[in-house]
């Protein structure tokens, strides 16, 4: 069986590679068709240059970036408008045209606190991309985008309540606020140790959220031991966009 095709949707250059950099690695090596959207940053700002150097290594194509502003920093788009107050079908419209033009077989995204931070911008990504992900298999939704294309299956990047064990002592270093799902919620486990060497090279590559001292600042710090306790697993919860009924379900009443 091929690995499946893969498009990763994720709120800020480096949330791809702390969110989803094993699973993003795991299927470029498999040889399938990866690629990742970033919602905020320009693409002439050294950020979005980070972002090309991570998706490199991840091997991830090139960055697709919708150039909104980072709702906490203006000059990531200067002159732009935030990725939050951005008409909703707008940014809907341009990341169905995203889906449409990757035809992917998996999207990935942030669940529906926005990860661990719950950052409102992640919070935001999250909405969008449920919308886009079932409009793009509806061909009277934005025709001028491409032909339409269903993806699989969604799945949402998170944090089971036992993680806090492994984040709650790096996070409170920061004084963020953590945000986690019961574990039974969680519909996937998957070991990225064979693929943590890429995913941590690809977090560093984001070199001015280390200089600052955000999560991957964090990371670089760590030894090595401990980068594998923090990163060398990945969860998320499945979310279908479309569910398939069969024939002989009918509407209660």
């Amino acid at each position: 069986m091929s690995t499946p095709s893969l498009l990763a949707v994720f709120a800020h250059p480096d949330d791809e590679s702390l969110s989803a950099g094993g699973v993003l690695a795991r299927h470029a090596a498999a040889g399938a068709r990866t690629a990742v959207v970033t919602a905020t940053w320009a693409r002439d700002t050294p950020r979005a240059a980070e972002l090309a150097d991570a998706l490199h290594i991840l091997g991830a194509g090139k960055p697709r970036l919708l150039g909104y502003a980072d709702s906490r920093v203006p000059s990531s788009a200067p002159g732009g408008p935030r990725f939050l107050d951005v008409p909703l079908d707008e940014a809907v419209r341009e990341l169905v045209g995203h889906i449409r033009d990757v035809r992917p077989e998996i999207v990935v995204t942030h669940d529906a606190y926005g990860g661990l931070t719950g950052h409102e911008d992640h919070v935001h990504t999250h909405r969008v991309t449920l919308l886009a992900a079932h409009a793009a298999g509806l061909e009277r939704r934005y025709p001028d985008t491409g032909e339409p294309w269903q993806p699989s299956a969604l799945y949402l990047a998170t944090h089971p309540h036992s993680a806090v064990r492994t984040w709650g002592g790096q996070l409170a270093r920061t004084g963020k606020a953590m945000h986690t799902v019961p574990d039974e919620n969680v519909t996937a486990t998957v070991d990225v140790t064979p693929w943590l060497e890429r995913k941590v090279a690809a977090i560093l590559a984001h070199r001015t959220e280390v200089r600052r001292g955000a999560v991957p600042g964090l990371i670089a710090a760590l030894t090595v031991s401990e980068r594998e306790r923090l990163l060398g697993t990945e969860w998320y919860v499945r979310h279908d966009p479309v569910t398939r009924a069969s024939p002989q379900t009918e509407l209660l009443s």
